[in-house]
């Protein structure tokens, strides 16, 4: 297998870290399910989308390292540069265990639930933190930990958890949208293994990635390889984007040779665990949304209050006022979407799809009407270079294409509602 390489243990810290802040319960489950209570066998879970002490001093200590490790000029350079992040905040990341999150404990993580990891991707979202780890953690680490049999997670998620490697999930192809319907890429057996063709596009930090989730199409229908960035016939090439903070690349697959050993899930087997993973990912993409959102409107507001017009601050105009009004509902009714589709992934399995398809749905749309609320708040301010707020805008954009966009999930669900 690859990846052979001495495994270091900085997850070891990160887990004394985070025990230090367990509640007496020894529990970070958000909330517990009605099946959990005595006497609730057979009742309809039960939900509290309150965060616990836990998860608000998660959220606490990170936007305490983004405003210190990672602030506007941090990010401003990294939309400059080709790989788009640096070592040492990566490092600093996995330091506190923030890569190890949602693997299980048995392969060295944390085996915290996705709202734990959500109030860390929130406060990533509200300062564009720019950098693999959504697509390490949500899209590569996430398919791996679906499809992956037992063997493969013992020998990638360790290192994964440690952020000793990155990965992405490279699904998309040109002509065709993020549906698991539209992959075309084929995976022909020979020999004793599989010959990859075909081209993958949109593909999340590639360039910084030691392996690939890859669907292709074999004889027996989807199935999920995991390629090594190393491969013979691989070949991968930035893109220019609008959001620089978002690093995407398109992917050759020239005859990449891979072994039985690289498949994830059974050939013909890779739609179901490929799934969970994608719904997983795009409640995790509304974690960014909502904490983007929450910046821009704050930006907005106290613009509005030191902004002086007519003797006036601007936000003393109804105009701003009910501007401002909507983008707070709007702000506060997507947190309550994205905690309930958090929970729904770990709690509610009969609602986990509608759940992340409603999230992805509203929270990217409302992503981007904030930013853009925002950019009329500030007015000629807001459109200049100088200013920061022109990188939510770019992110919302990014994020609403990202993994489904709205006109994809409401057909989603309206699939969903008619059974």
């Amino acid at each position: 297998m690859p990846f052979s390489a001495p495994r270091a243990t900085p997850s070891r810290r990160a887990r004394r870290r985070f025990s230090a802040t367990l509640s007496e319960s020894g529990s970070w489950g958000f909330p517990r399910t009605a099946a959990a209570r005595p006497g609730s066998k057979g009742r309809r879970r039960q939900m509290d989308i309150k965060l616990n002490d836990d998860q608000l001093e998660i959220s606490r200590q990170a936007r305490r390292f983004f405003e210190n490790e990672t602030p506007m000029e941090y990010v401003r350079a990294m939309f400059e540069d080709e790989k788009g992040f640096t070592d040492e905040i990566w490092g600093k990341m996995a330091e506190l265990g923030w890569t190890a999150m949602c693997i299980p404990e048995a392969y060295d993580g944390l085996g915290l639930e996705l709202l734990d990891l959500a109030v860390v991707l929130e406060e990533m979202g509200r300062a564009v933190v720019p950098g693999p780890f959504f697509s390490t953690v949500m899209l590569g680490g996430g398919g791996l930990a679906e499809a992956g049999s037992d063997a493969q997670k013992k020998e990638f998620l360790p290192r994964l958890a440690a952020g000793e490697i990155r990965g992405t999930l490279a699904l998309h192809e040109p002509d065709a949208g993020g549906d698991l319907d539209y992959v075309r890429m084929e995976a022909k057996a020979e020999g004793g293994g599989f010959v990859l063709e075909g081209t993958k596009v949109f593909v999340p930090d590639a360039h910084v990635s030691d392996f690939l989730v890859v669907p292709a199409l074999a004889k027996d229908g989807l199935t999920l390889f995991l390629v090594e960035s190393g491969a013979s016939g691989l070949a991968v090439s930035p893109l220019p984007t609008m959001d620089g903070t978002r690093k995407l690349c398109v992917v050759e697959f020239g005859g990449v040779e891979v072994g039985r050993d690289a498949v994830l899930a059974a050939p013909g087997q890779g739609n179901a665990p490929l799934d969970r993973a994608l719904r997983r990912a795009q409640v995790g993409l509304c974690a960014e949304c909502v904490g983007g959102a929450q910046k821009a409107m704050e930006v907005a507001t106290e613009y509005a209050q030191v902004r002086i017009q007519f003797d006036q601050p601007i936000g003393a105009f109804q105009a701003i006022k009910h501007r401002c009004a909507q983008m707070y509902v709007e702000v506060e009714s997507a947190r309550s979407i994205l905690y309930w589709a958090a929970w729904a992934q770990d709690h509610a399995e009969e609602e986990a799809a509608m759940a992340a398809s409603v999230a992805k749905a509203y929270c990217s749309e409302m992503f981007t009407r904030t930013a853009a609320s925002a950019i009329q708040v500030l007015g000629g301010t807001g459109f200049s270079w100088e200013h920061d707020i022109h990188f939510y805008l770019k992110r919302a954009k990014a994020n609403e294409a990202a993994l489904g966009d709205p006109v994809y999930h409401r057909e989603r669900i309206a699939g969903l509602l008619a059974g």
